[in-house]
């Protein structure tokens, strides 16, 4: 009798700790995914505005040698005859390494951006409409979400 005891109170403590289990597992589950995803949001929000600033700080550099070449270009119309073509190369020189250090930067800012819409795309619906990059660009709707559908070069 005392083993049966035993065994009843082993059985009705298995099943209170697994009727417990079964209950706060699900209560774990979802106090755990929203921090997960909250400390997701968080660093997502953090990346885009660190491409939003680079976007900008390039927008500002561009605009800064465009302000140089202008003067250098001001500088070169005005010159004598004699020192138009000094200055005159010396604008294409400076041209030409801008436009191959932009060009680099581009690129890689390009591959940044790709890897960044990607991250929201993996996060679900609604993150890249979210994103400062993508409202920055404006004018997102379904035309131009969709525009990537077809190429003209691939129409036959």
């Amino acid at each position: 009798m005392k083993i049966q005891t035993h065994t009843n109170f082993v059985r009705r403590a298995s099943l209170t700790l697994a009727l417990a289990l079964a209950l706060l597992a699900p209560v774990q589950a979802q106090s755990t995914a929203p921090a997960k995803g909250m400390m997701m949001k968080g660093k997502m929000a953090d990346r885009c505005e660190e491409m939003m600033e680079q976007k900008h700080k390039m927008m500002a550099d561009m605009k800064a040698q465009d302000t140089e070449l202008t003067a250098q270009v001001a500088r070169m119309n005005s010159a004598s005859d004699d020192k138009k073509i000094e200055l005159m190369a010396a604008v294409v020189t400076q041209m030409a390494e801008q436009r191959t250090a932009i060009s680099a930067r581009m690129e890689k800012g390009h591959d940044e951006m790709m890897k960044h819409m990607s991250e929201h795309m993996n996060m679900g619906d609604g993150s890249m409409s979210q994103c400062p990059m993508m409202k920055d660009m404006g004018g997102m709707n379904e035309k131009s979400a969709n525009a990537h559908k077809e190429h003209p070069e691939e129409k036959k």
